[in-house]
């Protein structure tokens, strides 16, 4: 594809010269109608793969009923969505909105607003090194990533930052402007980054004992990518506010704030967007979270995690790499910063990879790929890294 096609984007990040034109569950073709094993799915967000079925045929049924009505009105999709989000997390409140980003916007507006009314005006929400919340102008200043909101000061003020997985170092950092803890149970975009164990249960304790809100940022990890339906289950704590995105739609813009009744202390006009509760994204929404939290895909889903688990680990003792993660969620450390050479050597083969730093490979493939798929995944990747990592890079 030459400059004359893509002159009119905003160039915010480098792309294969070839546009992808057709995607069906594990595999996407280009223009050319080469075909390529994908292991990024929209970074996560394709959960059940490329244009389900469960999914078209919902969107279809709902194009013919009614697609949008704006947020001054109740559709029955947007009802039926937030009925099935509360009866799943057990949080009894919920607002949809349209990305992650502004999910986490909105939890943080919430937990301010219940600090204004409970906590003397506490605002201050504690996050972590290397975490990633958005892209917005706060929730960059809510990113714990080194540099990432930079070019952007002044920033939102408010958001201090503890070390990942360090309970004692959150514990320091509250003060008496502190209103809640925002954390992701797995940092995605560090690169599947685990946290010790226990670690939002001490975190659960910890907020207890101060009077703060815990929030999980659920919006890579939600929808079952790391195990259960949210990851937090793991260990077994309930947060007071969650927010997912990105598998919520399966490849639709969606996401969702989900709030304890309790603490859901918006009052009218204070927040709200001219898209949310959108009824063909939340009628989308609805088929996806139903078919995840079925008997058939929970075993299904096992079984491929168990597979794909298998093929990394022997992966990663093959060139001796560090692996990390949950799941479907994988990240794979490199000896130095040759994510990039990796990444495209592998495209070239015809797999797709994401180089989440410069020397970890970030695993996102659909939640139902095959061992068939698996396969052919371990063959091109150990191929990639073994002529990549043989001329360093």
């Amino acid at each position: 594809m030459d400059a004359v096609e893509t002159q009119s984007l905003m160039q915010l990040n480098v792309r294969p010269a070839v546009r992808m034109v057709r995607g069906r569950g594990s595999y996407l073709w280009d223009e050319h109608g080469r075909r390529y094993l994908d292991f990024v799915q929209g970074w996560a967000v394709n959960c059940l793969g490329h244009c389900p079925t469960i999914l078209t045929e919902a969107l279809h049924t709902q194009l013919d009923q009614v697609v949008h009505v704006g947020a001054g009105y109740h559709n029955t999709p947007a009802i039926a969505l937030a009925h099935a989000l509360t009866e799943a997390s057990g949080l009894g409140r919920v607002f949809l909105s349209g990305s992650g980003a502004e999910a986490n916007e909105g939890a943080v507006k919430l937990a301010r607003k219940w600090g204004r009314l409970h906590k003397g005006g506490a605002f201050e929400v504690i996050t972590t090194v290397d975490s990633f919340h958005g892209r917005t102008l706060a929730m960059s200043s809510a990113t714990g990533k080194p540099g990432f909101a930079d070019p952007f000061s002044p920033l939102v003020t408010g958001f201090p930052k503890a070390p990942y997985g360090d309970v004692d170092a959150v514990a320091r950092a509250i003060g008496e402007r502190t209103v809640a803890v925002m954390v992701e149970p797995v940092q995605g975009e560090a690169g599947a980054v685990v946290p010790p164990p226990g670690y939002l249960a001490a975190l659960r304790a910890l907020c207890d004992r101060a009077n703060i809100l815990l929030i999980v940022d659920e919006v890579q990890t939600g929808m079952a990518r790391t195990g259960p339906l949210f990851a937090h289950q793991t260990d077994g704590v309930t947060p007071d506010i969650m927010t997912l995105g990105k598998g919520l739609g399966g490849g639709l813009p969606i996401s969702a704030l989900l709030a304890r009744t309790e603490v859901a202390c918006f009052a009218h006009g204070e927040h709200g967007g001219t898209f949310a509760g959108h009824p063909l994204l939340a009628a989308g929404a609805l088929a996806v979270l139903s078919h995840v939290r079925s008997a058939a895909h929970t075993t299904l889903r096992a079984e491929s995690a168990a597979a794909l688990e298998r093929a990394l680990r022997e992966i990663a003792a093959e060139h001796d790499l560090v692996l990390r993660g949950r799941g479907h969620l994988w990240g794979l450390v490199l000896p130095g910063p040759y994510a990039d050479a990796v990444k495209d050597r592998a495209f070239e083969l015809g797999l797709l990879l994401n180089a989440a730093r410069p020397n970890v490979l970030r695993l996102m493939p659909a939640l139902d790929v095959g061992r068939d798929e698996i396969g052919a995944f371990g063959s091109l990747l150990s191929r990639a890294l073994g002529e990549t990592l043989l001329r360093g890079g």
